[in-house]
């Protein structure tokens, strides 16, 4: 029974180690995961880390979400970020994108996108992505 106890103690030692994070380190958000594509000249994006961040996802299947939240294509007139980020899967189909940034016409949209190198494992990257000018309404 000892030993039993002694090793729930490394246990929840090493998980606590495991689970801190760096205070220089941003902190994950919950979000949509997707396969974005990776563009070379992509830049470092530091506002898409924000607490406040609008960030509107674009499935591979089509799907669109803001934030963690399913919504219809319609409810995108609605934001009222000054910047929205858009992540979309590479495998989701070019036209949902382009209907997507028309919706979003006034905002300013910046499209994030994978870094061009492949990051340590265990390593938070910051996002990368490519900002776009859409007209006004």
């Amino acid at each position: 029974m000892k030993y039993v106890l002694e090793v729930c103690l490394i246990a929840l030692a090493m998980l606590g180690s495991a689970i801190a994070q760096y205070p220089t380190k941003p902190a994950l958000r919950p979000g949509i995961t997707v396969e974005m594509p990776v563009a070379k000249h992509a830049v470092e994006i530091d506002g898409a880390d924000q607490e406040d961040a609008t960030v509107v996802s674009i499935t591979a299947d089509g799907n669109l979400f803001v934030g963690v939240k399913p919504v219809e294509l319609n409810a995108l007139d609605s934001l009222k970020a000054a910047t929205v980020y858009v992540k979309a899967d590479a495998r989701a189909p070019f036209q949902r994108v382009l209907t997507v940034l028309d919706a979003l016409r006034g905002h300013s949209v910046a499209l994030l996108t994978a870094p061009t190198l492949k990051a340590k494992l265990g390593t938070i990257t910051p996002p990368y992505g490519v900002t776009l000018s859409l007209g006004a309404n």
